[in-house]
C-alpha cells in the first residue's frame, strides 16, 4: 500500500524526532462541523499518546460525515506524513483533501478548490500508518487545512489523533527579524559628545 511505511512504527520510533506537535499553534486550531466546539483541539497531542481516547475526540454532526480542520503553526514547517486515527464501526474518516496557507476555508471553498493533495485513507485504528506528502509541495508551510470529506458508513466522522511528521524551517521570521534589527540604527551605538558630557554635539 503505497500509503504505508515501509516499516513498522514498532521497530524504528517514529515518534518525536520528527514531530510537529510542538509547532502547532493549539490557541489558533479550529474546525467547521465539530458536534461539540473546541473539541479539535483534544485530537493534536505527543505520538505516545495517540490511542489515549480520555482526552476526547472530534466528531463531526449527526448524519454529516464532512469535518474541516484548521491547523496554524507557531513557525513555517515543512510535512512529511500525516497520520489519523479514527473511530470504529465506520467512524474513520475515508478521504482526506490537504490545503496549505489558505485561512478561513469553508465547506464551499474546499469543494471548489483544488486541494494540494488528497488521499484515500484506510481505517487505522492502530496509529501505525501514516500518509506520505508529496513533500515538494509541502514546504514553507505557515498553516494547513485538512478537509475530510466522507467515512466508511458511520453517521457521524470520528478522530481520537492527528499527528504531523516534518520539521520546522524557522528561518523566515528569524531573518526577518535580523534584517530589521541590523538595518535599525542604535542610537547607543553613536554617542556624541554632549552625551558624553562634552560641549560638541556632532557624533564621532
Amino acid at each position: 500500500m503505497s500509503c504505508m511505511h515501509d516499516h513498522s512504527c514498532e521497530d524504528h520510533n517514529c515518534s518525536a524526532d520528527w514531530s510537529l506537535y510542538k509547532h502547532i499553534d493549539l490557541s489558533k486550531v479550529s474546525a467547521l462541523n465539530e458536534s461539540i466546539a473546541g473539541s479539535v483541539k483534544s485530537v493534536f497531542k505527543a505520538w505516545e499518546q495517540r490511542l489515549d481516547t480520555s482526552e476526547g475526540l472530534l466528531e463531526s454532526n449527526e448524519d454529516d460525515p464532512e469535518l474541516l480542520v484548521f491547523i496554524p503553526f507557531t513557525s513555517d514547517v515543512k510535512i512529511k506524513s500525516i497520520s489519523v486515527v479514527g473511530g470504529a464501526g465506520g467512524a474513520s474518516p475515508s478521504k482526506m483533501r490537504a490545503f496549505i496557507n489558505r485561512e478561513g476555508i469553508d465547506f464551499s471553498d474546499a469543494q471548489n478548490m483544488q486541494p494540494v493533495q488528497e488521499w484515500e485513507l484506510a481505517e487505522n485504528l492502530q496509529g501505525l500508518l501514516e500518509y506520505q506528502t508529496r513533500y515538494s509541495r509541502f514546504q514553507s508551510v505557515g498553516n494547513l487545512t485538512l478537509h475530510f470529506t466522507d467515512n466508511f458508513g458511520a453517521d457521524t466522522t470520528q478522530i481520537y489523533y492527528i499527528g504531523l511528521r516534518g520539521e520546522a524551517t524557522q528561518l523566515r521570521r528569524d531573518v526577518v527579524a535580523t534584517i530589521v534589527y541590523e538595518v535599525m540604527p542604535n542610537p547607543s551605538d553613536h554617542k556624541t559628545k554632549s552625551d558624553a558630557g562634552g560641549g560638541l554635539s556632532h557624533v564621532e
